[in-house]
């Protein structure tokens, strides 16, 4: 499965940047934009395997471009730029935060394309705000996921424990990093009081932050119990510096997104959880839903698509239906 996924991230991703160099096009007729954050995340990887599954089944043609990292704000903006003068029929976005695309995205809008905010990265208040409406917007619910990193926590180290907790947000501003840590903060006051957070910091989706971080507070907190990170490349991060203060055994760490490279470190019995968002799934149904959108047909405006807490136990077992949409 990984190697096939490694393959569609090279071949997606050269052709994003290839296009973000190439003079515009006229999109064919009926044809889909999409603009992912970045290919260079397994997480974004799956999801457009996903995009491209559900593109042959539903018989329509797309075209994508991504940003070279989840940080490039604004040559993302240019990208999506340069997908507008294609004239696409519609555009798939996932915006690497809640403000950078909206010049291009009311644009959009005014020229008749559809917008969809893929993943959830838009903040529906600043949409009202400059009187941009989507299409739909689809994704995992972003304060659940949080909530069931927090489950997962307490069901591993009881109702009762007591120590410091760790949780290294997405990039600052970024309300799918927030959300998520806020979930989890929320989840875990409820169920185990005498967990207590105490830090919250941004790690910018950087797997090199995120363990300079937890190195950071792991000399400000030895006993330190769990750490809950934003996405897996920075749960993978914090992995990294608490098998090399030797505490491997001490910390439980918990991911979002359920990518390739998390599954591998779960399946070696290192990170301890992901919450699953299944982004090939996210990816599918996204195209699915646009080709409903644009025959006329209902779609609901927030599609939300089930997480899954991934442990070593539920993938050894391998019964859990929805892990075959796990990329």
């Amino acid at each position: 499965m990984q190697p096939f996924v490694a393959k569609i991230n090279r071949f997606t991703l050269a052709l994003g940047v290839a296009m973000a160099f190439a003079a515009p096009a006229i999109a064919e007729d009926g044809e889909y934009g999409v603009l992912m954050k970045t290919l260079a995340n397994p997480f974004w990887g799956a999801m457009s395997q996903g995009v491209e599954d559900g593109a042959k089944e539903a018989g329509v043609k797309y075209f994508l471009q991504a940003a070279e990292s989840d940080q490039a704000a604004e040559p993302q903006l240019n990208l999506c730029n340069t997908m507008l003068e294609r004239k696409p029929v519609a555009m798939i976005t996932a915006a690497i935060n809640s403000t950078n695309l909206l010049p291009c995205l009311k644009a959009a809008q005014d020229a008749g394309i559809k917008v969809v905010d893929l993943d959830g990265n838009l903040d529906q208040a600043v949409l009202d705000k400059e009187g941009i409406k989507i299409t739909f917007r689809i994704g995992s619910d972003n304060v659940a996921a949080g909530a069931q990193g927090a489950d997962y926590l307490v069901e591993k180290l009881g109702k009762d424990a007591k120590g410091p907790v760790l949780v290294i947000e997405g990039l600052s501003g970024n309300v799918t990093g927030q959300r998520r840590a806020q979930g989890f903060a929320a989840r875990l006051k409820e169920q185990a009081p005498g967990l207590e957070v105490v830090a919250s910091l941004p790690g910018d989706w950087d797997r090199g932050k995120a363990a300079s971080i937890t190195n950071d507070i792991l000399t400000r907190n030895p006993d330190l119990v769990g750490i809950f990170a934003a996405n897996d490349g920075m749960a993978l991060g914090a992995v990294e510096a608490v098998y090399a203060a030797g505490k491997g055994d001490q910390v439980t760490i918990i991911g979002v997104d359920g990518n390739s490279d998390a599954v591998k470190s779960i399946k070696d019995g290192r990170l301890n959880a992901s919450v699953a968002q299944l982004p090939y799934l996210v990816g599918k149904q996204a195209v699915e839903n646009v080709k409903k959108a644009i025959a006329g047909e209902s779609v609901t405006a927030d599609i939300a698509v089930p997480t899954l807490v991934l442990t070593k136990d539920v993938l050894d077992a391998g019964k859990e239906p929805m892990l075959q949409y796990v990329k």
